[in-house]
């Protein structure tokens, strides 16, 4: 078949190389325009953009795919199929009707759990066991068409939303090869959603991403992980934003020394060694954050403006030791 793939982020393009292996002809792609990225700002293209450019492919980067120029072009190149991964726009309808076997989204959820823009965030935040990805006919509603084809994959305890949208992103890949194949071929029919079963995934804001200590040590865990590595999960020291990389449990000593406090007015620790929500501890294991329930140690950290590093070192760094501070 004649192809337009539709993709933007990292995630999309295992399934554009894959695409162009397969024995489909991939005749343009389209992505969102040059955007400002990195601590510079600088305007940079898509990484789907960069790869499209380095196989000699037409690019169309319309502002809006509603665009006049865009559906005109697009009707010229005249595609049997347009696949999409992770586009990062809502398609008109008037696209919609151009290709004859219609746009096909490869999403990574098991539809229709965690329908919108963040699936894999979602379900590592909600403490899914299994996620997968799906295939299926894109119409007006969001996530809601026909499927094609389904795989699952397992969430393991220690993945973050990128780990996990690496291995989708790979596996997903051959799924959306493989649907297109069953599509040209006519064995592959899709089927309608089932009416039972649906969550929505919207979009995870720097605002979501912000911790707060008072929840229990899994919900923060989770909700880092499924921030790893955008937007990036926060908190703040002394009126610094702080960015954090994922933690993991910690058992807290009554003998360690107190060295800073997170997000409490009045921090204390309990008889028993528990540390107040958002407490920080230094000890020989590391440095400790107290949670509403048990305490987690810190992994990497980045304070605004200087670069990442281990939890230890930053702490030290601050002369943390010793002395008690506030976070917020």
């Amino acid at each position: 078949m004649r192809l337009v793939f539709a993709g933007t982020p990292v995630a999309a393009v295992p399934a554009l190389d894959a695409l162009l292996k397969s024995r489909h002809q991939v005749a343009a792609v389209v992505t969102r325009p040059d955007a400002r990225a990195g601590r510079g700002l600088k305007l940079g293209r898509s990484l789907v953009a960069q790869r499209a450019a380095e196989a000699g492919i037409e690019v169309l980067t319309p502002a809006r795919p509603s665009e006049p120029e865009f559906l005109a072009r697009l009707r010229q190149i005249g595609p049997d199929c347009c696949p999409v991964t992770a586009y990062g726009a809502l398609l008109p309808q008037a696209a919609l009707e151009i290709p004859p076997h219609g746009w096909v989204n490869l999403h990574f959820s098991v539809l229709p759990a965690w329908r919108g823009a963040a699936p894999v965030q979602h379900a590592i935040m909600h403490g899914d066991d299994v996620t997968g990805a799906t295939t299926f006919r894109i119409v007006r509603e969001l996530d809601a068409g026909p499927v094609y084809g389904v795989l699952t994959e397992a969430i393991r305890p220690g993945d973050t939303a990128g780990d996990l949208l690496e291995r989708l992103s790979t596996a997903g890949a051959d799924l959306l090869v493989a649907t297109l194949d069953g599509i040209e071929s006519g064995e592959l029919e899709a089927r309608e959603q089932p009416a039972d079963g649906i969550s929505l995934a919207p979009k995870i804001t720097p605002a979501d991403a912000e911790v707060d200590w008072r929840k229990p040590a899994i919900a923060i865990g989770r909700q880092i992980r499924a921030c790893t590595p955008e937007p990036g999960a926060w908190t703040q020291l002394d009126g610094v934003r702080i960015k954090l990389w994922p933690v993991t449990p910690a058992r807290v000593t009554p003998s360690a020394p107190v060295s800073a406090v997170a997000e409490s007015t009045s921090p204390v620790s309990t008889g028993t060694g528990q540390l107040a929500p958002g407490e920080l501890r230094i000890t020989g294991r590391g440095v400790l954050a107290g949670t509403g329930s048990a305490s987690v140690t810190l992994g990497d950290v980045q304070a605004d403006g200087k670069r990442r590093m281990p939890a230890g070192d930053w702490a030290r760094g601050l002369r943390l030791d010793g002395r008690s501070a506030v976070l917020g």
